[in-house]
């Protein structure tokens, strides 16, 4: 596998960095891969400007913090905006349809997905935005399988809220492949 170096941005409050948490997770503990998730926040914890660098691959990361990556994830228009000029070459750059206008040419693939409207018409609860966008990238980029996901939720959440999560998973997969080209 090729090293994948990603950056998730957003805002606090969005549930970035629990996504990034439970990506690394994934990969390490049910993919047999190496990852390495770190985070940064803006000053408020709530609202405030959320960065999550995340690197998985087959072989040992030596730097935890992405310089160029090759995976962007936008889901705040400040986010975008600061941001934006940072993907790689070629990469992939995925933002929201509500929350972002893509204003700016980037050579990138870019894909403008319908997470959050997506989430609030067919589970009608925004609190699993994050694992709807995690399904997209996930279906987009094939870097760990939706059952490591499930396994790393089934210990960090309460088990009422897996179903809802499984729903957000499978939705965020399907935006993903319906706009893949």
């Amino acid at each position: 596998m090729e090293r994948c170096r990603m950056v998730f941005s957003g805002s606090g409050g969005q549930g970035v960095i629990t996504a990034t948490i439970i990506l690394a997770e994934a990969a390490v503990l049910y993919e047999d891969l190496n990852a390495v998730q770190s985070q940064s926040y803006g000053a408020e914890a709530r609202g405030g400007a959320t960065r999550s660098d995340v690197i998985i691959s087959d072989s040992t990361v030596h730097y935890p913090k992405v310089i160029q990556p090759n995976v962007l994830i936008c889901l705040t228009q400040q986010a975008y905006n600061k941001f934006f000029t940072i993907i790689r070459p070629g990469g992939l750059l995925i933002t929201d349809t509500r929350y972002v206008k893509t204003e700016r040419k980037v050579d990138a693939r870019q894909l403008e997905l319908p997470m959050y409207q997506s989430v609030m018409e067919k589970i009608g609860k925004p609190i699993v935005f994050n694992i709807c966008m995690l399904g997209a990238v996930l279906s987009l980029t094939k870097l760990v399988s939706q059952d490591s996901i499930m396994k790393v939720l089934e210990t960090r959440i309460p088990r009422d809220f897996l179903d809802i999560n499984r729903q957000a998973l499978e939705l965020g997969s399907s935006l993903g492949e319906e706009f893949k080209t």
